[in-house]
């Protein structure tokens, strides 16, 4: 139960997260700063990321629905620990790039999962290996993938890291021999360290140790906000389907093969998207 709220939250009771947004003019979202492709700084030092292109989507509906034009506000968070005391407080609005677990659901409502990915370790190219017993493997602070590498690796060395960089640095440097994460964080980091010289364990051809779809997370009992927010993300996904061009660029400039991260391949993109169309409703397309 202390995982996350290691310090007294005291939950925002002003009002629902859209009355908030209409009295205030502010949507609040966290995020990390260097998720590459999710939410990170570019080369012209301007936040980006298929995951803020996600709440900007989010932001343009908020404003349909309000009638009125709503400031767009970033706040910095790294780790889930941080994020969700941030959710329950009111200090943040929405916060993405994460996989649902039911322990986390206790805290906080889901929205709808905009890609998948899974659980790989990134280690250097040409050590990969069937076996890491006796092996340091970096792990993310508190979250499941500890849970996962104790199944799937018993006699490795689990090493926590308050974030991907620290644990990237620590890789890099020799401290660990592999490092676990999420597939599509992990293509990111390897870009950033070496592309050349790292590379994902289980092979991209083969299963990753745990899959699951990646959402955002809100606060819980706003059914209003949650709508808003899943209906831009079901959009975005049936823009994508019908090859609408705008939802079809947003999509392929950051995952699939002219991506950022080239690693999901347009099957998988389009079969989850479709999958979830199918699960919801199908939205007509025109409609703006």
């Amino acid at each position: 139960m202390g995982l996350f709220l290691t310090t007294a939250v005291k939950p925002t009771i002003a009002g629902t997260v859209v009355e908030n947004i209409a009295n205030t003019g502010t949507f609040t979202v966290g995020t990390p700063m260097n998720a590459v492709p999710y939410s990170y700084i570019n080369a012209n030092k301007e936040l980006d990321g298929f995951s803020i292109d996600i709440v900007k989507l989010i932001h343009k509906q908020l404003e349909k629905e309000l009638g009125r034009k709503i400031e767009l506000n970033f706040v910095e968070v790294n780790s889930i620990q941080e994020t969700i005391p941030k959710i329950i407080s009111g200090e943040i609005d929405i916060a993405c790039n994460f996989a649902f677990t039911w322990e986390r659901d206790k805290y906080v409502d889901y929205t709808l999962r905009y890609t998948m990915s899974g659980i790989r370790l990134l280690v250097p190219k040409g050590k990969s290996t069937t076996s890491f017993a006796g092996k340091k493997i970096g792990i993310p602070s508190q979250t499941f993938v500890k849970d996962a590498l104790k199944l799937t690796n018993p006699d490795a060395t689990l090493v926590e890291f308050a974030n991907i960089e620290e644990g990237g640095k620590a890789l890099k440097e020799g401290k660990i021999d592999a490092l676990a994460g999420d597939t599509i964080i992990l293509d990111g980091l390897r870009q950033q360290l070496n592309p050349d010289g790292f590379e994902q364990f289980p092979p991209l051809s083969e299963n990753p140790y745990a899959r699951y779809g990646v959402g955002c997370i809100v606060p819980q009992n706003n059914s209003t906000f949650l709508n808003i927010a899943n209906y831009s993300i079901a959009r975005m996904m049936e823009g994508y389907l019908v090859k609408d061009s705008e939802m079809t660029n947003l999509v392929n400039k950051w995952i699939g093969p002219e991506g950022v991260v080239y690693i999901v391949s347009p099957e998988i993109i389009q079969n989850f998207f479709q999958n979830t169309i199918d699960n919801h409703e199908q939205i007509p397309f025109s409609a703006k």
